[in-house]
């Protein structure tokens, strides 16, 4: 009685589920998006992802292949996030920003279906023993500048890392002008200037931290299609919530294919597709959640530099250990 019982709520769930996303999907193509003075749909605005910190980048296997939380675990997870803003929040001195809002998606990465962010090809590995950082769980000997990161030193986070939510500075604001589209990255405080028009892709040999990016529009969507990598970043951080460790390697041939979809006054559909074959076993994986508009979150400095004082102080307190250790 009780397994039917179950079946048949898990049943009513799902159908539930699927007539809000059928409704929301038919709301979505009903709706006509602003357009800018010059006609190219209008995604201004700052489209903050504090309401990411909550939804890990990899998915509990617990849930399997549900990309979205049943009502109950939805809830569970509502009250949880409005407890850890209260405890990050409640001090005279907030510690991290608040989520505010929940998202029922059980995982940022929605492909592979099972929310796994893929296996390495054995040249990934191999990559992967080379990496260096402070996040790397077990490097201990820091003693010099190549010992670190880009994003220890400051320089980036690069991509997708820069389009996914971290503790705090999770603002992003969008700015178009007629032939470009500007994405000012509080994190880092970088911004990627997209060419929509008539631009040429740069030569394959030129490679930079954040990749060459180009857009296009599809309909109401804009494109972003970003290459030209330096190889010399990470796919995932331990600061954003959920991500694999340890630290997982980018290739110079790494492709990022993003799609921004206003489907609301207040909401863009976001999803990047990292595709990476040479170290990915499943040759790329997806990322996608939703984006909302508030033009009163306050976008402040991110006064981080690569002469930041904790790359010297990691070093000293390597060196101090390691002489102990001799002594001793």
């Amino acid at each position: 009685m009780k397994t039917q019982q179950f079946k048949r709520s898990f049943v009513l769930g799902a159908s539930w589920l699927t007539l809000a996303m059928l409704q929301g999907a038919v709301s979505a193509a009903e709706y006509e998006a602003p357009l800018t003075p010059w006609g190219e749909p209008d995604l201004r605005g700052t489209w903050p992802i504090n309401h990411l910190i909550s939804t890990p980048l990899v998915r509990d296997k617990r849930f399997g292949l549900n990309r979205y939380l049943t009502e109950e675990e939805f809830a569970e997870k509502q009250a949880g996030a409005a407890a850890r803003d209260e405890r990050f929040q409640g001090g005279p001195i907030p510690v991290a920003d608040a989520g505010g809002r929940a998202m029922n998606q059980t995982s940022l990465i929605v492909d592979p279906p099972d929310g796994q962010f893929p296996e390495l090809t054995d040249y990934g590995m191999e990559m992967q023993s080379k990496m260096r950082g402070s996040y790397h769980p077990t490097q201990t000997v820091f003693d010099q500048i190549e010992d670190f990161s880009p994003w220890d030193r400051c320089i980036t986070r690069s991509m997708p890392v820069s389009m996914q939510a971290r503790n705090y500075n999770n603002g992003i604001r969008i700015f178009q002008s007629p032939g470009y589209v500007v994405i000012q990255l509080e994190m880092a405080h970088e911004a990627r200037i997209i060419p929509t028009g008539d631009v040429p892709p740069l030569d394959s040999n030129i490679k930079t931290w954040l990749g060459e990016s180009r857009g296009r529009w599809e309909g109401n969507t804009l494109v972003v299609e970003t290459t030209n990598f330096n190889g010399l970043t990470q796919k995932t951080s331990a600061g954003n919530p959920g991500s694999p460790r340890p630290l997982q390697p980018t290739t110079t041939n790494q492709r990022i294919i993003e799609r921004f979809t206003r489907v609301a006054d207040d909401e863009i559909e976001f999803s990047m597709e990292i595709e990476d074959p040479e170290v990915l076993k499943t040759g790329s994986y997806t990322v996608a959640y939703p984006m909302y508009l508030d033009n009163d979150y306050a976008i402040y400095e991110y006064a981080c530099h690569e002469g930041n004082t904790t790359v010297r102080y990691y070093i000293e307190t390597s060196r101090f250990e390691r002489e102990q250790a001799d002594e001793g």
